[in-house]
């Protein structure tokens, strides 16, 4: 019944487009690990760490936004998003409005930005531009990277790699150096980039389960996603793949970075991660995993703030 009725304008912005239950934790995540690793290294700073959770979710809001945008001029009678179509013929939602919301994304998450430089240098020019660039390019420009099936590495690159080392970086640039015109090569931490490797695990899982969910409307679109040109078989493996690595690597962080056995906290959380893999393992319909999205998000906050917490206090 909620799918055949028309939706409110405030229904379509928050359960569709914002997406709160999917962009704020995966902006949430990598925060808590630098902060984390900023704590265990004496450079924490709230302002700056702030201001970088918040130009990562506008940034990230941003692509989400791109991505129905696109998909609207694409797929005007969309059957994936049915609600959205009838937001349009209705005039609940325009499309010149979600173009709007867009540009006031990047322009907001700019100004953060802006900010941020003044605190810890040109640096981050260079991890925002490139962050603005691999959220529009996901789904617009002439080849558009989700589009043709090379989502994966980027979400782990950017939401694992680039989040958590900028997020650090922001928070340790001044500390070393006051200095604004160079990159200081002091705060760009190759424990920053270990830690990270989890998170970008885990959030390129929460991907798997929406190219497994989304596979049928997928192939109608001609994306070619993990699923759709391999199989349900091959991206499940890939999950168990990403889930297996995420929790392995806790043992590196002890057994090889050096770090406290405080690191090993987020193995709290494998009962949740079983039943998320159960569930991923054992579903295929849309419905069925629909749920299973947001139960993936819950298990990257919860993974990433015990992580957070086992830096602190190693």
């Amino acid at each position: 019944m909620d799918q055949a009725r028309e939706w409110s304008r405030c229904e379509v912005w928050t359960r569709k487009l914002l997406y709160p239950g999917h962009t704020v934790p995966t902006a949430a995540a990598p925060l808590m690990v630098a902060v984390g690793l900023a704590v265990h290294h004496g450079v924490f700073a709230p302002a700056p760490a702030l201001l970088a959770f918040l130009a990562g979710w506008l940034i990230q809001l941003g692509g989400v936004l791109t991505d129905n945008y696109q998909n609207l001029l694409d797929e005007p009678e969309d059957r994936e998003h049915p609600e959205l179509v009838r937001a349009v013929k209705h005039g609940t939602l325009r499309l010149s409005t979600l173009r709007q919301a867009i540009w006031a994304c990047y322009v907001m998450a700019a100004l953060a930005g802006a900010y941020l430089v003044s605190l810890a240098g040109i640096g981050v020019v260079v991890i925002g531009l490139a962050s603005i660039a691999a959220s529009w390019a996901y789904s617009a420009g002439p080849l558009p990277i989700g589009k043709a099936g090379f989502a994966d590495p980027l979400f782990f690159f950017f939401f694992g790699i680039v989040s958590v080392l900028g997020g650090y970086y922001v928070q340790a640039a001044p500390a070393y150096d006051p200095s604004l015109w160079r990159i200081v090569p002091e705060a760009l931490s190759w424990t920053a980039v270990a830690v990270s490797l989890p998170v970008g695990g885990l959030t390129t899982g929460i991907l798997v389960i929406d190219d497994i969910r989304d596979r049928k409307f997928d192939a109608l679109k001609a994306k070619r996603t993990v699923a759709v040109r391999f199989g349900i078989a091959w991206s499940r493996t890939e999950f168990i793949v990403l889930l297996a690595f995420s929790y392995l690597s806790l043992l590196w962080f002890w057994l090889g970075l050096g770090l406290s056995a405080w690191v090993l906290l987020p193995l709290a959380t494998l009962p949740y991660a079983y039943l998320t893999a159960r569930t991923v393992l054992t579903r295929k319909s849309y419905q069925d995993l629909l749920p299973v999205t947001p139960q993936a998000a819950r298990l990257l906050v919860a993974f990433s703030f015990l992580l957070a917490v086992g830096l602190a206090v190693s």
